[in-house]
C-alpha cells in the first residue's frame, strides 16, 4: 500500500468540491486547518510539499453573487474576486503551523513551453529549498480558452512532471476509481491498484465523473493525469479528502486507487530530455567539462570552446566533446545569441556580460542527461 510519508516530494491537489462548502460558498477553514496539520507532519518527516488549489472561483462566485452557469468571462471574474480569499487562507492556516505559503498562478504555457517550463521549474524549486509550500491555481484572470487547462487534475500531473515529484495525490469527492459510477450503479467495483493504465482502464472515466456540483475535474480528468503523472515517473492517488486530516487518513490505511508510477522520475526525465525533444544546436564542450559533467556536475560557460544552431533558452542541445562525439543532451539555460558571448567565461563574469544572471550553469545537471 502506498503511503505519502514514503515520498520524497510529493504534490497535492485540493478540489473545489472540498475545499468550499457547496451550500454556503464559504471555505471550509476547519478542513483547512487539519490539512495544514497534516502537512507539517509530512514536512517534519522530510517531504517537501507543494499544493494545487481549486477554489478562487468557487469563493469568487460567492463573493459576486452568481449563480447558474458561468462564461469564461463571468468565470474570470470570480478567480479574480476569490484569489485573494483563498491566499488569505492558506496563509492563516499554514502559517499557523509556522509554514511560509507561496502562491504560483500557472497556465497550459508555463507547463508545455520549455522556457516557461524551465522559469517556473526553477522558481518552484527554489521556494521549495527555501521551506515554502508552493500553492499552485490555473492563472483564470487572464488565460484564453487556448491556454487553459479548464481542470486542475492535469495541471497538478503537469506540476509534478516538472518538479520530477515521486508522489501525486488527488484530494476528491470520491476515494478511488471504480467500474462504474458508485453513484449510479450498486454493483460498481473499487479498484484499489492500477499497475498499467490499460484501454479499459481509461475507459472507465467515463461514467464514473465526480466534483461536478461546484468543481471542473471529473474522473476522466483524473485519469489523464494519471497517464501524465505516472509517465513521468511519479506514483498517483485518488482518494477522499472530504473528512477532517484527509492525508492523515490515507496514512493510516483510508481507502484509495493507487496508480503506479512506470519509473522513477530521474529516469523518466533523462528520458524525455535524451529521446523526445528535438536538439536545436550543439555545444563543443573541453576535457575539463566532460570529466565535470561524468562526475556528475553542471556544464558551465567557461567549459564551452564553441558551439552552433541557433536555439532559445529551454531548447534541447547536444554536448559535444573535443572529438565532435556527443556525450550528453540537456536544456540550455541561455539562448544562442547570450550563449555566445558567455562561452568561455567565468560564470562570475555572467551578469556583466549579459546584464542579468540566468544561473551559472549553462545548462544544470538536471536539465542533463548523459548518453
Amino acid at each position: 500500500m502506498a503511503e505519502a510519508l514514503q515520498y520524497h516530494r510529493l504534490v497535492v491537489k485540493i478540489g473545489s468540491a472540498i475545499l468550499v462548502d457547496s451550500n454556503t460558498g464559504q471555505l471550509r477553514a476547519k478542513w483547512l486547518g487539519a490539512l495544514s496539520k497534516d502537512i507539517a507532519t509530512l514536512r517534519a518527516s522530510g517531504t517537501q510539499i507543494t499544493l494545487v488549489s481549486s477554489g478562487a472561483i468557487a469563493l469568487g462566485r460567492q463573493r459576486l453573487s452568481l449563480s447558474g452557469s458561468l462564461s469564461l468571462a463571468q468565470k474570470q471574474a470570480c478567480a479574480a474576486a476569490g484569489q485573494s480569499l483563498l491566499t488569505q487562507a492558506y496563509e492563516r492556516a499554514l502559517g499557523s503551523q509556522g509554514i511560509i505559503a507561496a502562491q504560483a498562478l500557472l497556465t497550459l504555457t508555463d507547463t508545455e513551453d520549455r522556457r516557461h517550463w524551465l522559469n517556473a521549474r526553477s522558481t518552484l524549486e527554489t521556494l521549495l529549498e527555501l521551506g515554502a509550500v508552493p500553492i499552485i491555481n490555473e492563472n483564470d484572470t487572464v488565460a484564453t480558452d487556448e491556454i487553459r487547462y479548464g481542470d486542475n487534475d492535469r495541471l497538478a500531473a503537469r506540476t509534478a512532471q516538472m518538479l520530477s515529484a515521486d508522489g501525486l495525490i488527488l484530494l476528491s469527492d470520491i476515494d478511488g476509481l471504480y467500474t462504474a459510477d458508485p453513484r449510479e450503479n450498486n454493483s460498481a467495483a473499487h479498484i484499489p491498484y492500477v499497475e498499467t493504465l490499460t484501454d479499459d482502464i481509461m475507459a472507465m472515466g467515463s461514467g464514473a465523473n465526480s466534483e461536478a456540483a461546484i468543481g471542473s475535474g471529473g474522473m476522466a480528468t483524473k485519469l489523464a493525469a494519471a497517464q501524465i503523472a505516472t509517465g513521468a515517473g511519479c506514483d498517483m492517488i485518488i482518494c477522499d479528502g472530504r473528512q477532517i486530516g484527509a492525508l492523515s487518513a490515507l496514512n493510516h490505511g483510508a481507502k484509495h486507487t493507487h496508480f503506479k508510477a512506470s519509473d522513477n522520475p530521474k529516469k523518466a526525465r533523462a528520458q524525455w530530455i535524451a529521446g523526445m525533444l528535438k536538439p536545436m544546436g550543439k555545444l563543443y564542450i573541453d576535457d575539463g567539462a566532460c570529466k565535470a559533467l561524468r562526475s556528475g556536475k553542471s556544464l558551465l560557460a567557461a567549459g564551452v570552446t564553441h558551439m552552433s544552431g541557433a536555439f532559445n533558452k529551454g531548447d534541447a542541445v547536444c554536448i559535444m566533446n573535443a572529438d565532435e562525439t556527443e556525450i550528453a543532451r540537456g536544456l540550455v539555460a541561455y539562448g544562442a545569441d547570450d550563449a555566445a558571448k558567455i562561452i568561455g567565461v567565468n560564470s562570475a563574469d555572467i551578469t556583466q556580460l549579459l546584464g542579468y544572471d540566468n544561473g551559472a550553469a549553462l545548462i544544470h545537471r538536471d536539465n542533463l542527461v548523459m548518453l
